[in-house]
């Protein structure tokens, strides 16, 4: 079943629309999505899962601020299955204990002029067996288990390169944050200096500005 998210904006009002994404028709279902969470907000994904199913719910605030979110796990009786505040990136596995709709929410409401932009991958349920004949007793044979190895190894890749592009984001985002601070910086320090050189030279001009004085004679 597709993943459903819902927007709920700050005090000015809430906008609920639904996001719906495709996932594979496969066993195991895994959801990555990078959004904007604007300040004083929240926004909420609903997601349909059969009991007994493995879950893992992994995010990271690639930018805004101080780097950090509130996130919220609900199983379908609203038990809080897993909550945290202000948290720049965090995993979380757990296990469906009753089917039903499994919600989970990132907040921004305590900032009140910072946007974030947020990522989080959610899995849904194993990988199916690369080959039918790893469930059997018997053991792979040596080209099915290289293949088993070489499929294995290449998750973990992927895995690297998503973390890796999620560091070169956030290293990027500060860098040009860092660039706009010392900017505006050295703008201000040449404003500075170019006031404090023209009031110098007012000052020294005065020191060496002539004086007329008036003699008077007083006749005998």
């Amino acid at each position: 079943m597709p993943l459903r998210g819902s927007w709920a904006a700050g005090p000015w009002g809430r906008l609920r629309p639904l996001l719906l994404l495709s996932l594979a028709a496969c066993a195991a279902r895994a959801s990555e999505i990078t959004f904007e969470l604007p300040d004083n907000a929240k926004q909420c994904f609903y997601e349909e899962i059969a009991q007994g199913t493995k879950c893992t719910l992994e995010f990271q605030v690639i930018t805004g601020g101080h780097y950090d979110v509130d996130c919220r796990l609900e199983d379908p009786d609203g038990l809080v299955l897993y909550k945290e505040m202000k948290k720049q990136y965090d995993s979380f596995t757990f296990t469906a204990s009753r089917n039903g709709t499994y919600k989970f929410c990132f907040s921004n409401e305590f900032s009140t002029f910072t946007h974030k932009t947020v990522y989080f991958d959610f899995q849904v349920g194993e990988d199916p067996p690369l080959f039918p004949s790893e469930n059997r007793v018997t053991a792979l044979t040596q080209m099915e288990s290289a293949c088993v190895s070489i499929h294995e190894a290449l998750k973990s890749v992927i895995d690297y390169q998503t973390h890796f592009r999620l560091r070169e984001a956030q290293g990027r985002s500060r860098a040009e944050d860092l660039n706009t601070r010392v900017a505006y910086w050295s703008i201000g320090e040449a404003i500075i200096l170019l006031v404090v050189s023209i009031g110098q030279v007012f000052l020294l001009k005065s020191f060496f500005s002539d004086k007329r004085t008036t003699t008077t004679r007083v006749g005998s």
